[in-house]
């Protein structure tokens, strides 16, 4: 009878090693979500030109009626 044997060699046993790695990683999480929370919080809600124009959309007022807004969908690859 063998009570405080170690492992067989086909056994994978993590050890303190491996919690120690999840550990890790979960602090790296924490912090790293924390720093993403602050940065958002800071995000303005509404553009500046907004607030200057009291709200009208730059369409909205008097001005050039034939220029069209940059296509943003690509993203900038210039791709389709």
């Amino acid at each position: 009878m063998r009570i405080l044997a170690s492992p067989a060699a086909s056994q994978v046993v993590p050890g303190v090693l491996g919690f120690l790695v999840v550990a890790a990683m979960g602090l790296a999480l924490f912090f790293l979500l924390r720093s993403m929370n602050k940065h958002l919080r800071k995000v303005v809600r509404e553009p500046r030109w907004r607030e200057e124009t009291g709200g009208q959309e730059p369409g909205d007022g008097d001005g050039p009626q034939d220029q069209s807004e940059p296509d943003y969908s690509r993203n900038g690859s210039g791709q389709a």
